[in-house]
């Protein structure tokens, strides 16, 4: 349940975060006439990300031979992959430019009375990230990882009561902090994907080297259940990798955290991502 509501809480901090910031800058431009079109292109964006991953399941579907269904299994959990460590890493480096740029088209869509462009906007931003949340969710099912609906609705709601908080300026909350431990999290679920694809393209000999194990520590720990499970489903843990899986595992994971460390040391842990205040 943890990786569900790491993920579901994460895309939706950030989706929501961005409308939560419009409709206060909708308000303060006194302008709250506007607010249902964001409430509007909200949820068309929450049904598109629906869409998408009915879409995706269906085609998934449509492959009955096991090798095929392997090389698409492995391509979904590379993409999350990539798309894990960019949010995880380098996303948060452009998170006020992406604000800036998305107000100031607000305030040109209200000026023009588009209404169409102050719904679209918020659409966009829900939509993408809920884009992001059904690939990663999918890449997670292929590694064995037992989705939470329980996570998921707990991390949405997590998500909206923390943008509440931030927006309506009743707490200050150190948004710098969470995103900054959140993403090491991702980055070492990020690390789990990719030995499980790595693993997967392995066994339908895709990639070279032999598929023994290099250790086997089923005795000690064994992943399909008790808390070798819980680090599977959270961490892409495994018993009995290959050479070539824990290798790539080990090389991604040095390698993604130093650029963690780099991406966040920059700036202060407790600085917190921009927000209008109603």
């Amino acid at each position: 349940m943890l990786v569900t509501f790491l993920i579901a809480f994460r895309e939706s901090l950030e989706a929501f975060l961005l409308v939560g910031i419009l409709i206060a800058y909708l308000r303060r431009m006194d302008a709250g006439r506007y607010v249902k079109w964001i409430y509007a292109g909200v949820a068309g964006g929450l049904v598109a990300s629906l869409v998408g991953a009915f879409v995706l399941q269906v085609v998934v579907d449509q492959f009955s031979n096991d090798i095929y269904r392997a090389y698409l299994s492995a391509g979904i959990m590379l993409a999350a992959t990539v798309a894990l460590t960019y949010m995880a890493i380098w996303m948060q480096k452009q998170a006020k430019a992406h604000t800036a740029h998305a107000t100031e088209q607000l305030r040109s869509y209200v000026t023009a009375g588009n209404v169409l462009g102050i719904a679209l906007l918020a659409f966009i931003s829900v939509w993408r990230e809920g884009l992001e949340t059904v690939l990663f969710f999918s890449a997670l099912a292929y590694t064995g990882a037992a989705i939470s609906l329980p996570g998921i609705v707990v991390g949405l709601l997590a998500a909206i009561a923390l943008v509440w908080v931030l927006i309506s300026g009743t707490r200050k909350v150190p948004l710098g902090t969470l995103f900054r431990w959140t993403s090491l999290l991702l980055v070492v679920v990020a690390a789990g994907l990719l030995g499980s694809a790595i693993n997967t393209l392995q066994g339908v000999h895709l990639l070279p080297g032999t598929i023994a194990p290099l250790f086997d520590l089923s005795g000690v720990l064994p992943d399909r259940d008790g808390v070798g499970a819980f680090l599977r489903g959270l961490f892409g843990y495994n018993a009995t990798p290959t050479p070539l899986q824990f290798a790539v595992w080990a090389a991604f994971l040095a390698v993604a955290v130093v650029l963690w460390n780099r991406a966040y040391a920059a700036r202060p842990a407790g600085s917190a991502a921009p927000a209008a205040r109603a």
